[in-house]
């Protein structure tokens, strides 16, 4: 995504309650103008008025779907409010926002053997966009967290590719549950593909995982933090390159 390309500014045109903890903000208006197409999957980077800054905050979010006339973005209902939470509560249609973007799509390898798709609420939309977009001979498995049974939603998937649900009250305390899920699983035979994102120390976790027991090369896997728990974007962001320095 280049920094120096100005933002759009978008439209909220409707907004629905997908599960208890997740909220769908669809955007339109003149932001789609010269909006790229085919962009379910890439991130933007919403730009969130604070009044005690001058610039405004900025949030990493996914695209979930696209129409030529609209995007939607989903939204964690999380319970430390932050800005972009609290603007998804509040939004009503006609309210307008400044969006920047779209970076690149994070898309899983489907020229792989099979593939694994991993994450909690948070990477949920790009896992949604990633499985609609596989061939429908695809193998593999994708697990994913939520907060609750309620969280659960009906994903367009591969035959052969099996969706495990996660139930974690507790994401970010309880680190156990979805790197749990991830070590139990039949670990399928070829070249595995891994996609994965999630809070930064079951990130973490699961990297090592997946590096030392299960050998994936790192050109086959994309794996990383949206999120920490206790941590802002900022802090998160410092985290996540001090950490990426490390693991070389």
């Amino acid at each position: 995504m280049s920094r120096r390309a100005p933002p759009r500014t978008f439209t909220v045109l409707d907004k629905t309650e997908i599960t208890p903890n997740m909220l769908r903000i669809t955007l339109g208006g003149e932001g789609m103008d010269d909006f790229p197409a085919d962009q379910p999957s890439a991130y933007v980077k919403l730009q969130l008025p604070h009044p005690e800054r001058e610039k405004p905050l900025l949030r990493t979010y996914t695209i979930r779907a696209q129409r030529p006339d609209a995007v939607d973005i989903d939204f964690v209902r999380h319970s430390d409010d932050g800005p972009a939470a609290r603007w998804a509560e509040t939004a009503a249609p006609g309210d307008t926002i400044d969006i920047a973007g779209p970076g690149p799509k994070k898309r899983v390898d489907a020229s792989a053997d099979w593939v694994l798709l991993i994450g909690d609420m948070t990477a949920l939309p790009a896992i949604s966009a990633n499985l609609e977009q596989l061939p429908a001979d695809t193998r593999g498995h994708a697990v994913i967290e939520v907060v609750d049974e309620r969280d659960i939603q009906p994903l367009s998937a591969p035959e052969h590719l099996q969706l495990h649900w996660v139930i974690n009250p507790q994401p970010g305390e309880n680190s156990d549950a979805l790197f749990d899920a991830v070590r139990a699983l039949d670990w399928l035979d070829g070249r595995a593909a891994v996609w994965c994102a999630c809070e930064f120390q079951t990130m973490r976790r699961l990297r090592t995982y997946l590096k030392q027991d299960r050998d994936v090369a790192r050109e086959e896997m994309y794996i990383s933090s949206y999120w920490q728990h206790g941590a802002n974007e900022e802090s998160h962001k410092q985290a996540k390159s001090a950490d990426a320095e490390r693991a070389g």
